[in-house]
């Protein structure tokens, strides 16, 4: 899509000098085709005066880490948990691949791309979250989830200094605690949580999936907006379950703290990030208060 082109869609005005985080993550991002066209849209959105943020995740390429390491992949109600080994691999996999791909492909498409973790400029300040009851196939259990954390503050001047000028911020969702023990952060959360301390005007999550569906394995299924209410009775029906539920939870939030909207979209679509954001129609889930 030409830049000409975008300029004349209808909603073009409202991402000029807005503030768009975007969480990347989910198996589009494994495709490498898939993922040099997001990035690249995500420099168009750059370009056409928006502030992108991106906040990355890795889950399928840790998984495969993990596995490759003789381990197995365990998961509570979305929430990795996260051991002392699968803390190494997590960060050797965010920060030492996903991100400097995600900056070289900016790089590549014409942008400016910096990659930041918690500890640059004390950006996530997080605490260990504490063990929970949960409940998991019906019945409530006591979790540890090891060495996982949740956002206690973020430090947004680095971020505005980068988007002042002219950068696109690449954030990997790993926090440190004020005695600085390193934390795996959920990235949805994150974004979630950046998006709410930058008052940004949208929230986008690009995963593997079309949006909310009533039946995943239909995608005719697909509810094209939501509003808060209905959002808690899906998650009380348990149709929206598993990693979606920390993503509507954070998106809730972000809408709380002021957002105008935020969107559940498939990476896996061509073009999926500026048609939701620049068409009336859009291409996921949009969600709002009301």
């Amino acid at each position: 899509m030409e830049l000409a082109e975008l300029a004349r869609l209808p909603r073009r005005k409202e991402v000029e000098g807005a503030v768009i985080v975007i969480k990347v993550g989910g198996h589009a991002m494994v495709d490498p085709a898939a993922r040099s066209s997001i990035i690249k849209d995500i420099v168009t959105l750059r370009e056409l005066g928006a502030l992108p943020v991106i906040v990355h995740g890795g889950g399928p390429e840790i998984d495969a880490m993990v596995k490759r390491m003789g381990m197995t992949p365990s998961f509570v109600a979305g929430i990795r948990v996260t051991d002392d080994e699968t803390l190494e691999i997590v960060r050797m996999v965010l920060v030492g691949n996903v991100s400097p791909d995600i900056v070289s492909l900016i790089m590549r498409h014409g942008g400016k791309g910096v990659g930041l973790l918690g500890s640059s400029g004390s950006l996530l300040i997080a605490r260990k979250k504490p063990m929970e009851k949960v409940k998991v196939d019906g019945k409530e259990i006591m979790v540890d989830y090891g060495w996982v954390g949740d956002t206690e503050q973020v430090n947004t001047s680095i971020l505005m200094d980068l988007l002042d000028k002219g950068y696109i911020p690449v954030i990997s969702p790993i926090g440190y605690d004020r005695d600085g023990h390193c934390l795996n952060l959920n990235a949805d959360t994150v974004a979630g949580d950046i998006a709410s301390a930058l008052k940004a005007g949208s929230l986008v999550s690009l995963t593997d999936v079309n949006g909310v569906m009533m039946d995943p394995s239909d995608k005719s299924t697909l509810l094209s907006h939501l509003t808060e209410k209905e959002c808690e009775d899906l998650i009380e029906r348990g149709i929206i379950s598993r990693g979606m539920i920390p993503k509507i939870r954070s998106s809730l939030c972000v809408l709380k703290a002021g957002a105008h909207s935020v969107h559940i979209i498939n990476g896996n679509i061509e073009h999926a990030l500026l048609l939701e954001l620049l068409t009336e129609k859009g291409v996921g889930t949009r969600l709002t208060l009301k």
